[in-house]
Parts: structure tokens; sequence; C-alpha cells
């Protein structure tokens, strides 16, 4: 379950060439709690900055002149780990709605635009984002956690059912009616392996027997 602490921690990057459009963008985050919220004027830098922070939400305007919003989702795709872009396109262009999301924008809202309604689908696409990071992270886990217990059983072979011993020589029947000596038949069903030594009774009887 994602918290509020949580998601007012996530990592925002504000991408727009206009200084004063970020400058409304972040002081309206900040003064909605966000407490970890960067921006950059240059699209060029932004999958360097992605690849290198792994953000939470990237706040993307598509109208730039040196590199448009799609060129920018283009170079994010080539970098980012998990082949999910946590991009909310903010755009004066409300055409290019479908062509957005289209190339992997998750959310669109257009300029100019509502306060309520921009920290609201922030807020969304963050819980959405910040829960699939733990489901992520408990498959992981689960995965670790199945490769060690497949590493185990490989490692082990167990004995089960019924054993057939003789009660005189103490020897075992196997399923072909031979009957073993219990070290061969375990050696046979398992991946032990033996260290002899003398139990305690079996030192008494030899010191009896030397006697």
């Amino acid at each position: 379950m994602v918290t509020t602490d949580e998601i007012l921690k996530a990592g925002i990057l504000i991408v727009d060439d206009q200084e004063a459009d970020v400058a409304v963008v972040e002081g309206m985050l900040r003064h909605a709690g966000y407490g970890s919220v960067t921006s950059t004027l240059e699209p060029g830098e932004v999958s360097g900055l992605h690849a290198s922070h792994n953000y939470d939400l990237i706040l993307l305007d598509l109208e730039m002149p040196t590199r448009d919003g799609f060129q920018v989702m283009k170079d994010l795709q080539a970098v980012d780990p998990e082949g999910y872009l946590p991009v909310l396109i903010l755009s004066a262009r409300p055409e290019h709605r479908l062509r957005a999301l289209e190339s992997g924008a998750k959310d669109f809202v257009s300029k100019p635009f509502d306060l309520a309604e921009v920290l609201a689908r922030v807020r969304n696409m963050l819980e959405v984002r910040l829960l699939h990071a733990e489901a992520r992270t408990y498959r992981q886990d689960l995965e670790r956690r199945n490769e060690e217990m497949q590493k185990a059983l490989d490692n082990v072979k167990l004995l089960s059912g019924l054993l057939p011993i003789c009660a005189w020589c103490k020897k075992i029947r196997d399923d072909q009616g031979y009957w073993n000596g219990i070290e061969q038949f375990i050696r046979e069903h398992s991946e032990a392996e033996f260290t002899h030594g003398i139990c305690p009774e079996c030192t008494r009887k030899c010191a009896m027997g030397s006697d």
C-alpha cells in the first residue's frame, strides 16, 4: 500500500523550454508538499537525467523548438530500465492527445491547465507508479525465493513412503527386489554424502569386546 508520505517524496522532473511555465508548475507542486522536484529547460538532457535518477514522474511539454516531446519520449524508451514511461504531457494542443498516449505517455493535460486537475493527475500517476514498483519488487523477491527453493530441491532428493527393511540384517529392498545395505540405498536415492564415525553405543561395545 502506497502512503501519502511516499507519494510526496517521489522524484519528479519538469521539462519545458519556457522558464515561466516551469516556475508555475514547480511552485504548484512544492506548495502541495512534493519535496523532490527538479526541472530542465533542455529537452536533450531528459534521457540522461532519467537514466541517472529513474524519476517516478516526468511532466513533459510537447512544443519545444530544439527537441519536441515526441522525440524526448523516444529517447526515454531507449534508457528506461522497465519499458514504462512515467510521462504526463502538458500541451496547448489537445489534438496531440491520442498521438502522445500512443507514443508512451501515461496521461495528458491541456494548457492552459487547471491546477487542481494537474495535482489530481500527478497524484494518481505517482500512486500507480509506486504500486507498480512495489509489485515489481515483490515479484523479484518471489522469483529469488523460488530460485533458492529450486536450488534446495535440486540438491536434495527426499526419501518418502514405506521402506522395506529386513528385521535382522537391516538391509533395504529396492524397487527391483534386490536387498541393499542402507548406505548403498541412500546413495542411490539421494544426493547425500557420508562421513563415517562411531556412535557412543558402538564405542562402548567395542570397548567391552576388547576387555
